[in-house]
């Protein structure tokens, strides 16, 4: 199969789609690769380096994919590039078709198959070709890089013999990839951070990050499905703009990172608030190829507006070019394992992800993709166990008659027979247990020689049921995920055993069976109490930053 990369054409574009070692990896499973000539210089890898890969160096984009079955890019191409590509064949790019009809159209027509990396449906099994989070993970890092960069001050807290220097006050808003990223980054450098969203289900991933996320009284939700915003009702823009009148003044970053698929902009930081802000401010706008989020945001410039700085570069990923490269070409290369690599490459309807993707296909526009049915509500476990019980016994004895039940259920029906649960064993145990302690407890045979091995045997007895009862509530009444790091605690906590070892172990007189178990027990003992504490540090560690 041939696999064509042109050079991107954008004035500020520095990217390509694919990197020499990604290259190799799809000579070796078969690919015939060719690359435009300085398709990657501007990212760093040279022709001489994807010639090493294996690949075929053209001269010009015609030539680049003139026999080419698959196409990869990162631009969408022009409409004079679309006449270059040959029929029937496969273009993988971002795509953008709700604000390029024109570009679809042109696809449709040249009976080219496009996958839209802007369109991947942003699903769990999505997420390794989902090219738009990769990219975005990428501008959310450069807007702080560049707002520290154009803010005349420390980001972190600074003690000095001078004196103290505050830490800078970022404010973040929208917290999907971008802008967590920009979180993340500008809690890395020191900065008190503030995040805002209109998505409940963001606060977590927020406070996860140590950033606060201002609350807004005002009783509504604003996810739009995909990890998305909606557009919100207008006495909550209200609202939402108030607060961040009361931000601006206090605020020294202020990062806007909110879209919603589809549709300009919302504009969130007027004019008003940028003239509120204190001279030296700076506001980085991550939607500003899609309009702004800020009034004021002029598209690829920085512009002074009252001493305070309004970014705008719609190129903060291609600025990071081989890093945004790399993480690209991965998205495409798991794209093309999707699609069934070089062996079984092929456009599967049926397939989420694919379909989500698809544009234009066999001459049809394909795009937006019909929305998947919902599946229907998950079966209790219950009815679910009492189900395949039912069916078992049915294929067992196909001509029984059924038999009536008792109790009454709903809408006339009879109500089924419980199952009996899988919990029985424990209990079971323990009537067990307790009978055999209430025998030796108040047997006939107290008054005997052997009463007081006896009573020494039931005190022991005691504790162990005890123990079983306490550690089967301590465990099934935490939930499963806190399951280990609770059973490395109980397992160090549990070590208490080492006493008794050490007590038998160190006992006077000749070595038997009781004093080797005693050491044993001391030696094994000791293991569970280190490994139980390892395993409880080492899972901590996980949660601190």
């Amino acid at each position: 199969m041939k696999l064509a990369v042109p050079a991107e054409t954008g004035t500020d574009e520095r990217r390509v789609a694919l990197t020499p070692p990604q290259v190799a990896e799809l000579v070796g499973q078969g690919f015939e690769v060719t690359i435009q000539s300085q398709a990657g210089a501007r990212a760093g890898f040279h022709d001489e380096a994807y010639l090493a890969a294996g690949a075929a160096i053209a001269n010009d984009h015609a030539q680049t994919v003139a026999a080419a079955d698959l196409v990869v890019r990162l631009e969408p191409p022009s409409i004079d590039q679309v006449g270059d590509l040959p029929e029937g064949s496969t273009l993988i790019s971002f795509i953008w078709p709700k604000r390029s009809p024109e570009l679809v159209e042109a696809l449709r027509a040249r009976g080219v198959t496009t996958l839209a990396e802007d369109c991947v449906p942003r699903i769990t099994t999505a997420q390794k070709l989902d090219a738009l989070s990769s990219m975005a993970n990428l501008s959310g890092y450069r807007a702080v890089l560049e707002a520290a960069s154009a803010l005349p001050s420390f980001f972190s807290l600074q003690m000095t013999a001078a004196g103290r220097i505050n830490p800078a006050t970022v404010l973040v808003i929208g917290a999907g990839v971008a802008g967590l990223a920009a979180i993340g980054a500008a809690r890395g450098l020191g900065a008190r951070v503030r995040a805002f969203d209109t998505r409940e289900a963001s606060r977590d991933e927020v406070k996860s990050l140590g950033a606060d996320f201002l609350d807004l009284d005002f009783e509504e939700d604003g996810d739009g499905g995909g990890g998305y915003a909606k557009v919100m009702s207008p006495a909550f823009i209200e609202a939402e703009m108030a607060l961040f009148r009361e931000q601006a003044k206090e605020v020294d970053v202020v990062i806007t990172t909110a879209l919603v698929p589809g549709n300009k902009a919302p504009l969130l930081w007027d004019k008003g608030m940028v003239e509120s802000m204190k001279p030296g401010s700076v506001v980085v706008d991550l939607a500003a190829h899609q309009g702004g989020n800020c009034e004021c945001t002029v598209a690829g410039e920085s512009v002074d507006v009252g001493g305070v700085t309004v970014i705008g570069y719609t190129d903060l990923a291609s600025r990071m070019a081989p890093t945004a490269s790399t993480l690209y070409g991965g998205n495409i290369l798991h794209f093309i394992k999707e699609l069934g690599g070089n062996d079984g490459f092929s456009i599967d309807l049926d397939n989420p992800i694919t379909r989500g993707a698809l544009v234009t296909h066999k001459g049809e526009v394909m795009w937006p993709a019909p929305k998947p049915e919902p599946r229907p509500a998950p079966k209790p476990a219950a009815a679910v166990a009492q189900a395949a019980s039912a069916t078992t016994a049915a294929a067992k004895a196909p001509a029984a008659k059924p038999k009536k039940k008792s109790g009454h259920g709903h809408g006339g029906h009879a109500a089924p027979a419980s199952e009996p649960s899988s919990g029985w064993l424990a209990p079971l145990i323990g009537v067990i247990l307790l009978g055999v302690w209430a025998y030796l407890r108040f047997g006939p045979w107290q008054g005997s020689s052997v009463s007081v091995e006896a009573r020494e045997f039931v005190q022991h007895l005691t504790v162990f049921v005890l123990a079983c009862f306490v550690g089967w509530q301590v465990v099934w009444s935490v939930t499963a995920a806190l399951h280990t790091p609770l059973m490395s605690v109980t397992n160090a906590i549990s070590g208490i055993i080492i006493v008794g070892g050490l007590l038998e172990g160190a006992r006077g007189g000749s070595l038997d069976v009781a004093m080797v178990l005693g050491l044993a027990a001391t030696l094994l003992a000791t293991i569970n109490i280190a490994g139980g504490f390892l395993v409880t540090h080492r899972m901590l560690r996980m949660f601190r930053r």
